[in-house]
């Protein structure tokens, strides 16, 4: 998982094309001679995305093996961010949210600049570091990530004592614990093949 660029802009009437007013990248996986192109392509990408976006929309556009985020306001305010497949979509418009109203409360003059990339923004440079691993950012994403981490543990577990020569038949059968009617259940259930089938 991995975002490639952050971008704020703006899109109104007084303006031809959306101007691009800050701008972060994390373009470390790529080569020294790549980045520059990546970073171009990006800001291509968001110029067009956002003049294709209506006041209010989001959406996520797919290209090559990366999807474009983008989150266009009303009042003329608008992020991308893009990043690789992987990349959670829910988590990644939460952070368009997040730098939008940070950007509005601490930049003031948003809405009257003209030229690209003229505002330096630290909460997004931040941002794009602190993100990158969206299971430390997002508590959601954080608490799947730990039921994934468990369930692999639990399999691992029932794994292990297969492994051993047990089988899962045979710890039922021999179980003081199971009720009878507990037992029946696990054997119907194997045979209908709809529950409690370890493979």
């Amino acid at each position: 998982m991995k975002i490639i660029a952050i971008t704020m802009l703006r899109y109104g009437a007084d303006v031809k094309e959306p101007v691009i007013l800050s701008q972060s990248c994390d373009l470390s996986s790529f080569g020294f001679f790549q980045r520059q192109g990546i970073k171009e392509m990006a800001s291509f990408f968001s110029k067009t995305i956002v003049k294709r976006t209506s006041p209010g929309q989001r959406q996520t556009v797919v290209h090559e093996d990366y999807n474009v985020h983008v989150y266009v306001r009303h009042d003329g305010l608008a992020a991308t961010l893009t990043a690789d497949m992987e990349y959670p979509m829910r988590v990644a418009f939460v952070l368009l949210m997040n730098m939008m109203d940070q950007y509005t409360d601490q930049v003031s003059n948003w809405k009257t600049e003209t030229k690209d990339e003229s505002i330096v923004f630290e909460p997004m440079n931040q941002a794009i570091l602190e993100y990158q691993d969206p299971a430390k950012a997002d508590k959601i994403t954080k608490i799947q990530k730990d039921l994934d981490d468990t369930t692999e543990v639990l399999h691992k577990t029932i794994e292990s004592v297969l492994e051993r020569g047990v089988k899962l038949d045979d710890l039922v059968d021999r179980s003081d614990t199971l009720s009878k009617q507990s037992k029946m259940f696990y054997k119907q259930a194997k045979k209908t093949n709809s529950c409690c089938v370890v493979s």
